[in-house]
């Protein structure tokens, strides 16, 4: 029996038609923690997944320009770091592109505290000083840390959604830039989450959790958790 031959153009037709559904299959990558639906929108604000835009023609280099990157952050605080945000907040331009960027100060000894980004993966290269950084993975690979001391032109990148830090091992202040994969990727920071969430999480939950006692807790919950972004 011979075989049925199909043109290369039909094949190729075929795997697009393919991929196209694949590609379609999935939701569009939220830009927000939530979106709750209401059927009266007379009566309650309309939050999109993203922003409005303004009519083209109105557009200026100002919509796609932002200085704020170009100052050094104050590093004057508990954890001796500060993070500078440039997102769609701030570059109008940046709407609907899915990248941003931040600029990360460090003092010696300074720590950019475990957290995640929700939305975004991040790709950091090191400007000045250098950074003992990590990220760890989820909990079905076992939660691996990855780690490496990173020196000036170094690039590492922490994958979406997975918890990671950056901190200065150096005796000089140090400097990164992080570029991220959404224009607005948010940031979750866990110690300011888990201990400083308003109201408190029940402490009983934490207790548990942790395996500790629950004043260990308590007093935690009573601590200043500093937000450094």
């Amino acid at each position: 029996m011979k075989g049925v031959h199909f043109p290369v153009t039909a094949v190729a037709l075929l795997v697009l038609a393919f991929a196209t559904l694949l590609a379609s299959a999935s939701d569009p990558s939220p830009l927000q923690d939530f979106c709750v639906a209401i059927n009266n929108t007379d009566s309650a604000a309309v939050f999109v997944n993203g922003k409005f835009c303004k009519n083209p023609k109105l557009a200026s280099a100002n919509d796609f320009f932002s200085d704020k990157l170009r100052y050094p952050g104050n590093t004057s605080n508990p954890v001796g770091s500060i993070v500078t945000a440039a997102n769609v907040d701030d570059i109008p331009g940046l709407n609907t592109l899915g990248i941003s960027f931040a600029r990360v100060d460090f003092a010696p000894n300074g720590l950019n505290p475990p957290h995640t980004h929700p939305r975004a993966t991040e790709i950091l290269i090191v400007l000045e000083g250098s950074l003992y950084v990590g990220f760890v993975t989820s909990n079905g690979d076992g939660n691996r840390l990855f780690t490496k001391v990173l020196y000036k032109g170094d690039v590492f990148v922490f994958p979406i959604g997975l918890i990671h830090f950056q901190l200065n091992v150096g005796k000089t202040n140090a400097l990164a830039i992080a570029g991220l994969s959404s224009q607005n990727p948010g940031v979750i920071t866990i110690a300011n989450a888990v201990f400083g969430s308003n109201p408190p999480i029940n402490p009983d939950v934490l207790a548990k959790a942790f395996q500790v006692d629950d004043n260990v807790v308590a007093y935690l919950q009573k601590q200043f958790w500093y937000n450094n972004s």
